[in-house]
């Protein structure tokens, strides 16, 4: 099965990167970029697997940048949480 394919799983997955790249010494900002650039990625590559991952690509279609690098930082957030 696909990590993509259960939300609780990309969310688990996710909040495990965060974790090894904080261990690495990675800072919030490196961070919170890289989710941003992954967020493009996936907008751009990968079809949304689940009702979740439909709401998150529509409001990553919907935002500018600026909103766009906000919802990577939220989700970076809320994986450290998870």
């Amino acid at each position: 099965m696909s990590i993509l394919t259960d939300f609780e799983t990309w969310k688990a997955f996710l909040g495990d990167r965060v974790q090894e790249a904080k261990k690495a010494g990675m800072s919030e900002k490196t961070i919170a970029n890289l989710a941003f650039e992954i967020g493009e990625f996936l907008d751009k590559k990968v079809d949304p697997k689940n009702t979740e991952e439909r709401v998150l690509k529509e409001l990553w279609d919907v935002g500018d940048e600026e909103e766009r690098r906000t919802i990577a930082r939220l989700m970076v957030k809320w994986v450290e949480k998870g």
